[in-house]
């Protein structure tokens, strides 16, 4: 099974799409069908599909060899044209790099038996390092709470982006931590320097190459 970069050995790339609720298993269908192709392409590692609880999202955290694989990737228009019906959905994708990885179980493996949560950050590219620096500061917090298993922050290589792949072995202990101070709705530690929108999701199919 694939395991979280910690080293950056690899190209992180995170895709979240919005989608209506009842059409995000037909945006899975169809992203799974494409995986077909995907692991075909020079460079290409692992692609892991998630899909929201509450319906309204659908992430891939998708590994490739080099960032130069992926770009390949996306400049081959033969292929790009089978993914026609999957860019009808809006989505956000970055290139990313792992920052701060803590886990308990060693380094993190993609598995189905975690519940997991994207906590996308915002913020305006001057503030990601303040963030970084944030994130440092407070995930030591978290991991003393029971249930985290993993917490793995990610920068975008473009400044905007901060998201934490956290994998939880319940959904009851992810309440719990939104009650803590400064994780909650009230003076979060990011406050004023990013916008934070989170799901909670199940892994649901995952993708390695040949």
């Amino acid at each position: 099974m694939p395991n979280i970069a910690t080293n950056n050995e690899v190209t992180t790339i995170i895709i979240i799409f919005n989608v209506e609720s009842e059409k995000q298993q037909e945006l899975i269908d169809t992203i799974t069908t494409f995986l077909d192709t995907v692991k075909q392409q020079p460079g290409f590692v692992s692609a892991n599909i998630h899909k929201s609880l509450d319906g309204v999202k659908v992430a891939n955290y998708a590994q490739w060899k080099t960032k130069q694989d992926f770009e390949n990737f996306l400049n081959n228009p033969e292929v790009q044209q089978q993914a026609a019906k999957i860019r009808e959905y809006s989505s956000d994708m970055h290139v990313y790099e792992v920052v701060i990885s803590e886990s308990i179980e060693g380094i993190p493996e993609i598995d189905k038996k975690y519940i997991y949560h994207f906590a996308e950050f915002r913020m305006k590219p001057e503030n990601q390092p303040r963030m970084i620096e944030l994130a440092k500061e407070n995930v030591g917090k978290a991991m003393k709470l029971p249930g985290l298993v993993s917490a793995n922050f990610h920068r975008s290589l473009d400044g905007t982006r901060v998201i934490n792949y956290g994998q939880w072995s319940n959904q009851e202990a992810i309440e719990n931590l939104k009650k803590q101070p400064g994780f909650g709705g009230e003076s979060p530690y990011w406050e004023g320097i990013a916008e934070n929108e989170h799901h909670l999701y199940k892994l649901v199919f995952s993708a390695t190459g040949n």
